[in-house]
């Protein structure tokens, strides 16, 4: 079963997805009320796919499984770049802020690889 007995929790790559959401979540606040129903709603719903699914794998029962949902983190997490990149271009960003959660989403990824090659 997975990694480590601890669960999803004692995952580094579950707790920098879940800081990830929450970092999110306060940059789209700042958002136009305009973006509630459209890049706010869409770039929320990705971000939460990232830890939600590093959870479900975890919980499964076999390691193949396991990577299954990490590969579906990882592609929630290209949503996530692709969001962040239109906001941005959009205006919605100070350029700090931007390039915190760029940075921040980039070592989520990078987790994201080593842990699907090191189940593999």
């Amino acid at each position: 079963m997975g990694v480590g007995q601890e669960g999803y929790r004692g995952l580094v790559v579950w707790q920098k997805a879940k800081e990830l959401v929450l970092q999110i979540y306060a940059e789209t606040n700042k958002f136009p009320q305009s973006e509630v129903f459209g890049l706010t709603s869409q770039l929320r719903r990705a971000v939460l796919s990232v830890p939600a699914n590093i959870a479900e794998g975890k919980e499964r029962q076999y390691d193949k499984e396991f990577v299954q949902f990490l590969y579906i983190a990882r592609g929630s997490l290209a949503e996530v770049e692709v969001f962040l990149e239109i906001a941005k271009n959009l205006g919605y960003f100070t350029v700090g802020g931007f390039n915190r959660l760029e940075k921040h989403t980039s070592e989520v990824g990078k987790l994201l690889n080593g842990l699907i090659n090191s189940l593999k």
